[in-house]
């Protein structure tokens, strides 16, 4: 392994309300191949931004349209990661945020219809992060996203529900996905079961959802090798 490998270090933001439900930590690490570190958002304290090569933001059962005190906090901590040039990806509730911190709040609105299940998203040209042009699989659940991005956000997929379930900042190594990628399906399935169970909002919505036929397509592993390829590194 190459010393700028070795120097690289994710910061896991893990934005979860009830880890007996949703554990992101646990989903996203196992597929990081360099140190890692996670923070718990609604208990703090957050990341020196100067001190990690990688931010994963992770979802959340919370709205980002209700923001707690500790969104505007977080939001503050992207902003000076991606300035310092570090390799930043959101997922779900991370992606929106990126969208609230470094485009504005206006860019993130509530779904006309939630899109909860295993998606097929449409990738209309290729990129390092999601691969050639086509409709992958993989597993959604989101009540809020995000909207109008200017410029220089740049699209890299969508669905007719959700026309942004995807963006690059420009030409830095930031990227938002609406979808879990890191979410397999085992992993999807109990997630919704716990859902229901718990009496989450959009109950109906998630038995749909466990109706349908699990479709995983894999993405999961280009995502984290373009991710951790990005972004710059610090010499321990």
């Amino acid at each position: 392994m190459s010393d700028d490998k070795r120097a690289a270090r994710v910061a896991i933001i893990d934005n979860s309300i009830d880890p007996g439900v949703y554990r992101p930590v646990e989903h996203w690490s196992r597929h990081l191949t360099v140190p890692w570190d996670a923070f718990v958002a609604r208990d703090g304290p957050f990341p020196d931004p100067a001190a990690y090569s990688h931010f994963i933001l992770t979802g959340s059962e919370a709205s980002i349209l209700e923001p707690d005190p500790w969104v505007d906090v977080e939001a503050g901590i992207v902003r000076e990661a991606v300035a310092a040039g570090a390799a930043v990806l959101g997922s779900c509730w991370g992606h929106q945020l990126l969208a609230f911190a470094l485009a504005g709040e206006s860019h993130v609105r509530r779904c006309d219809r939630p899109e909860i299940g295993w998606v097929p998203i449409r990738v209309d040209k290729e990129s390092e992060l999601l691969g050639p042009a086509g409709t992958p699989y993989t597993f959604s659940v989101h009540y809020d996203e995000v909207r109008d991005l200017p410029a220089p956000f740049e699209i890299l997929a969508s669905t007719d529900a959700c026309p942004v379930q995807a963006f690059r900042l420009g030409g830095q190594p930031v990227w938002g996905l609406q979808c879990h990628p890191e979410v397999d399906i085992p992993t999807g399935l109990r997630f919704l079961h716990d859902l229901v169970d718990c009496g989450f909002k959009g109950r109906d919505f998630l038995l749909e959802a466990l109706r349908q036929p699990p479709r995983d397509s894999g993405l999961i592993l280009r995502i984290v090798r373009a991710v951790l390829a990005a972004g710059r590194c610090r010499m321990g």
